[in-house]
């Protein structure tokens, strides 16, 4: 028994670990409901742009966490596959290049939404303001990456 508990855990080990995949809010806000059900309880309320880790799929509806870690479930209609981030840190620096030398864009701060423009590179994301400005920002300062 133990060689088979021992054999399974290298197993896991060697697999590559699954990404994480995030969807956020359309164009108009969503629901969100403790159950898979327009009849079950509503929880809150999600504006537009708000990012969300995916944990389950079915035909209609998607069971995502936010940034707090809450859990509830939305309409697959409500989500879109345009990424975007939240800011988690007072004021994200975001910079015109990769670099925390490079020349300052913008601030962002606290629960800002930034589209994101480009996949992450190392340790950081390019970001655009809803304003048009972009530029790049630390993954540690945001969350939906």
């Amino acid at each position: 028994m133990r060689r088979a508990a021992a054999g399974l855990a290298l197993l896991a080990a060697a697999l590559p670990a699954a990404a994480v995949e995030y969807r956020s809010i359309g164009e108009r806000p969503a629901i969100l409901y403790d159950a898979p059900s327009t009849r079950a309880d509503r929880l809150f309320i999600a504006t537009r742009s708000y990012p969300f880790e995916v944990l389950v799929r079915l035909d209609q509806w998607t069971k995502v966490r936010d940034a707090n870690g809450e859990v509830a479930w939305v309409e697959n209609k409500a989500l879109t596959e345009r990424p975007t981030v939240v800011v988690t840190v007072p004021v994200a620096d975001v910079h015109a290049a990769p670099d925390p030398q490079s020349p300052l864009v913008f601030e962002a701060y606290k629960q800002v939404f930034l589209e994101v423009v480009e996949p992450p590179a190392g340790e950081w994301v390019k970001v655009r303001h809803r304003d048009g400005q972009q530029g790049f920002v630390r993954i540690t300062h945001v969350w939906g990456v």
